[in-house]
């Protein structure tokens, strides 16, 4: 191939997909600006996969640096990433994978000052993160912009993948959580880091497993192929039962 990253070469890359979607329907992915909150154990692989399979545009978030607890699980973690900015290698990695892909990355704690900046005209929001707190914040922009918000969480071997649309149950809805229709309070905040306690245990492959799972959605939302996974129902899996992938309904 050769190293002038011309219109020919974007076509090159996804050759391999071609017969499972039209040059109309690659367009649209193509012409997709996805917005990824996190990028380690989660984000990192369903930024990797967005990248390989051609999406026009890419904002990378994350306020962490890779440590060595990073290393059982997060594919953008190694060796020589150790103490950089998660965000910056990612943004890295992208443009060594896919260079037709722009990409822009903030290094920065999401809250609600300035998560209208981070999301933008974004035309979907990728949750890759650890906390309730942010997700209710990240999705409550989401929503307010009408702009779908693809859930995904993991906890030890399990699995969970949605994605709410401005028509469904909310995510704070739909897992019934103590911020539900208030403001976010320091009252509330502290109810919401209630819910959970600590960080949670998880394994390689779970987190991996809902990258791959929230890129083909996304991949889904924007060519209008498949059937996307909708809220209140929603994916849900045990690596250690493979007989457990199932979609239910909350």
């Amino acid at each position: 191939m050769t190293n002038n990253f011309d219109e020919e070469t974007y076509w090159q890359i996804a050759t391999r997909q071609m017969s499972i979607v039209t040059k109309e329907e690659q367009e649209k992915f193509r012409n997709g600006k996805i917005t990824v909150i996190g990028c380690g154990g989660i984000g990192g692989q369903t930024i990797e996969m967005l990248a390989r399979m051609g999406i026009g545009e890419l904002i990378l978030v994350d306020e962490d640096v890779f440590d060595l607890t990073n290393l059982n699980r997060q594919s953008l973690s190694s060796t020589e990433t150790l103490g950089l900015e998660k965000s910056e290698v990612a943004k890295q990695k992208v443009e060594l994978i896919n260079p037709h892909v722009k990409v822009t990355n903030y290094n920065a704690h999401v809250d609600e000052s300035n998560i209208d900046e981070i999301i933008g005209d974004s035309n979907i929001v990728i949750d890759a993160l650890d906390n309730i707190l942010t997700r209710v914040i990240v999705s409550r922009k989401a929503n307010e912009k009408r702009i779908p918000y693809i859930h995904g969480a993991v906890h030890g071997t399990l699995g969970q993948v949605t994605v709410f649309l401005p028509n469904t149950k909310s995510y704070e809805e739909m897992f019934n959580l103590p911020s539900l229709g208030k403001e976010l309070t320091d009252e509330v905040i502290g109810e919401l880091k209630n819910v959970t306690s600590g960080k949670p245990p998880v394994i390689g492959p779970t987190p991996n497993i809902v990258s791959c799972l929230e890129a083909m959605e996304a991949f889904k939302i924007l060519t209008g192929i498949g059937r996307v996974t909708v809220a209140p129902k929603i994916l849900t899996f045990d690596l250690l039962d493979f007989n457990s992938f199932t979609i239910e309904e909350i």
